[in-house]
């Protein structure tokens, strides 16, 4: 089996020290938009940042429905001395985020060179996937890709929707780059069982969620070997106040993730 995969849960800021904190830290996924708001969100991660965790501030798309502006971004990134910031991106539109990362790159590299700017592969069918990605690894100022979780049924041989297809393409047809770091944004259909597959590309660094967090407050269990099924379920900035007798099962949760993914990381009040 292959490395681990780093697992980096997204919680509310009132859990941060709960769910989120790691024991040793290492990587974390970060809200561009609760940075600059949310004085005690900044704090926790630059003391994550701090003890050694690699940061990786979020553009605000998937929580705002729109990327803040490059210079949000950088501020953000440097308060809680992030290494990386994932560019715009449009959800399955692959020239609309070529189009918008390409700017903000040049937006950021007009400010600074001091991050990692990664990149997220979108688009609306496997020919615009190809495109995209070949765009991408030829440009310079990429030095991470994120592929977005498979979140709906769809065909499993369509590069497109299914990202463990995706990845074994890449890998079969010899098109990972070395010098580009590889991501996992959110947990798909199979949840942390996708992982498991992943394992097997050594090329993949990390995962983010909020999947063990949001189903543990609702009560439900994400079992180690499944069956993964996950209901309708709140935004989690929409997510009620979770009750104390939960937090047992959110950890479980976080321990199945990371156990799927290979990780040793835990929870410090739970190492």
């Amino acid at each position: 089996m292959a490395k681990q995969i780093d697992v980096s849960v997204i919680a509310p800021p009132a859990y941060l020290d709960s769910f989120v904190a790691q024991e040793p830290a290492r990587v974390h996924h970060v809200a561009a938009q609760r940075v600059l708001t949310d004085i005690t969100y900044r704090e926790f991660f630059h003391r994550e940042s701090q003890r050694g965790a690699e940061i990786i501030v979020d553009n605000g798309v998937f929580d705002l429905g729109h990327a803040l502006p490059a210079a949000d971004l950088v501020t953000a990134a440097r308060a809680v001395h992030a290494s990386e910031i994932i560019l715009p991106d449009v959800m399955r539109d692959g020239p609309a985020t070529i189009k918008s990362s390409d700017e903000a790159a040049r937006e950021i590299g007009g400010l600074t060179d001091e991050f990692r700017l990664c990149v997220v592969l979108h688009a609306a069918d496997d020919d615009e996937w190809l495109r995209c990605y070949e765009h991408f690894v030829s440009r310079d100022y990429v030095g991470a890709i994120a592929l977005p979780a498979s979140r709906k049924p769809a065909p499993e041989e369509q590069l497109c929707r299914t990202r463990w297809t995706a990845t074994r393409y890449l890998e079969d047809h010899g098109m990972v780059e070395d010098r580009l770091v590889y991501r996992l944004l959110g947990l798909g259909r199979t949840g942390h069982l996708e992982l498991v597959e992943q394992r097997e590309h050594e090329w993949i660094a990390s995962v983010d969620g909020a999947a063990p967090v949001i189903l543990g407050a609702m009560g439900i269990a994400m079992l180690p070997d499944g069956p993964y099924e996950k209901p309708p379920t709140p935004r989690i900035d929409e997510l009620s106040p979770i009750s104390e007798e939960r937090f047992e099962l959110v950890r479980r949760n976080i321990a199945a993730i990371r156990d799927a993914a290979g990780s040793s990381v835990r929870i410090p009040e739970a190492a």
